[in-house]
């Protein structure tokens, strides 16, 4: 009986463990692979961006029953000093001034840890700074569900910008990485933006209906929840620890230096002038909708939420436009841009929430276009004008990001508060119409030819490490007309090979 039960438990391992071995052959398939990653990736985006925005309607109305504790306790005890954690008091006065640095905090460390984090990817690669920045994240989604003061706060919303510079710069440039072929690149990242876009709008009715209904922890248990099973999946598809690919890559080119190439310089400044109406709205237009239209909560909270439905659009309409015709990418952020600036200027205007919807619908299908054309022009600009490693080139565009939503919740309430509501979306909307002939640089980068780069400089002074000469090799087997093959007992071996002076020329570039 023994030795039956013993045979019958041999069997299911080996059953198992055939299907496991099935399992890892069919994940290191390079589509099947690439499609994984994708999905890796744009849970990560989608994570980062609720656990940005599902703190918009639990954390002022968390702060102020604080707040409101700290005051009943001191009226009941005059007397006494108060050196208890949990109660934070704080002057009315700075109230929202808190609450404007607590917001802030996210994108000030992240624009800061950028540069640092961009230069790392380009070292050691994409897996392992996207498997430390889930981490850093789910730690940090962790302390907001359990704080309880605003120090606890602050700390847990400043690992979430350490976490996100790793995992969202690493995650946009794996994707970059993955699929080289353009279409395929604006496809990808298109779908990525998609899934920003739905974290950013999904997140603030999740996390208000959750805090009313289950408590302030349900909401960040179950972001931490799935940011885990994304950990665990990253870890074991991409195995970060124990791929040494990236060993024998090139070095990217100094983030300082993609910064002063020009072309790049214009798609980073449409990125923070396209970013800012919707990073200086948020934290002002809750107060302008009470006052003006008498909104009430539920209204306040679903402001954003039926812009999803445009940025999608958006997303994939510059998609099919890029397939179709991939020399307009300028164009079509520059299309977006007067987008932005017309819906900008008529937010003002409105006088019910339901007027309100589409300015708001037209900002975001305005953002679409201009993320979902210039993502990919970073990518090409790189391939063409220095060496195909886009860690910097994607925190550059992180950056660019930050610099709007780290001015937004700091400035916006100061830029109301001295010249009104409607001066700040005049000037949010004259800033795009007047930066969108900018985008004219970009017009003829599609005919850039990737012939000379940093990589050709390195190969013509000669090899300096493993990578080099192997590529030096190759050239010289392609110039003598041979080509080289693996047998059956891994041995190299030569084959002669006809190559076309197209093949011959570019094809390392494919």
């Amino acid at each position: 009986m023994s030795s039956k039960l013993a045979q019958s438990a041999a069997s299911k391992l080996s059953q198992m463990g055939e299907r496991t071995k099935q399992l890892g052959n069919v994940i290191q398939e390079p589509e099947k692979q690439k499609r994984i990653i994708l999905v890796i990736v744009c849970v990560a985006l989608l994570l980062d961006n609720m656990l940005y925005m599902v703190i918009v309607p639990i954390i002022p109305d968390y702060l102020e029953e604080l707040q409101n504790a700290a005051d009943s306790a001191e009226a009941a005890a005059p007397h006494t000093n108060f050196t208890n954690g949990t109660i934070h008091k704080a002057p009315k006065g700075n109230f929202d001034l808190q609450i404007g640095v607590l917001f802030a905090s996210k994108a000030i460390l992240q624009l800061l840890v950028n540069p640092i984090s961009g230069t790392f990817i380009d070292r050691v690669g994409y897996d392992i700074p996207l498997f430390i920045g889930l981490n850093v994240m789910f730690l940090s989604t962790l302390i907001f569900a359990f704080a309880e003061n605003y120090a606890t706060l602050f700390l847990a919303r400043s690992m979430q910008g350490l976490g996100s510079a790793f995992a969202d710069t690493s995650g946009i440039a794996m994707i970059a990485d993955k699929y080289s072929e353009e279409s395929e690149r604006s496809k990808a990242l298109g779908i990525a933006l998609a899934f920003i876009s739905f974290g950013s709008l999904v997140a603030p009715p999740f996390g208000g209906v959750l805090y009313q209904f289950a408590g302030k922890r349900v909401p960040f248990l179950i972001l931490a929840c799935i940011c885990l099973i994304d950990g665990i999946l990253c870890l074991t598809v991409l195995k970060p620890f124990s791929n040494r690919e990236r060993e024998n890559m090139p070095v990217g080119t100094p983030i300082y230096k993609l910064m002063i190439d020009p072309y790049i310089a214009v798609v980073a400044g449409a990125l923070i002038i396209c970013n800012i109406p919707l990073a200086f709205l948020e934290p002002t237009i809750a107060n302008w909708m009470e006052d003006t239209m008498h909104a009430t909560r539920w209204q306040i909270g679903m402001t954003w939420f039926p812009a999803f439905f445009p940025h999608v659009l958006g997303v994939y309409l510059t998609v099919k436009l890029a397939a179709k015709y991939p020399h307009l990418q300028w164009f079509y952020g520059a299309i977006g841009m007067v987008f932005i600036g017309a819906s900008s200027c008529t937010v003002p205007a409105c006088k019910t929430f339901e007027e309100l919807m589409f300015p708001l619908c037209g900002i975001c299908f305005g953002i679409a276009f201009v993320d979902t054309a210039l993502l990919p022009t970073l990518g090409f600009l790189v391939d063409v004008r220095h060496v195909s490693v886009y860690g910097s080139v994607y925190a550059i565009a992180d950056i660019s990001y930050c610099v709007a939503y780290a001015l937004g919740p700091v400035a916006a309430g100061q830029i109301v508060h001295n010249l009104g509501f409607v001066q700040l979306n005049l000037g949010m909307g004259l800033a795009n119409v007047l930066y969108a002939p900018a985008l004219l640089l970009l017009k003829n980068v599609t005919q850039m030819k990737p012939s000379f780069s940093e990589r050709n400089m390195l190969l013509e002074d000669g090899p300096t490490g493993l990578y080099d000469t192997i590529k030096m090799e190759q050239r010289e087997k392609k110039r003598k007309g041979l080509c080289t093959t693996i047998d059956e007992n891994g041995i190299e071996t030569f084959v002669q090979k006809s190559f076309s002076e197209e093949e011959s020329s570019g094809g390392e570039y494919a």
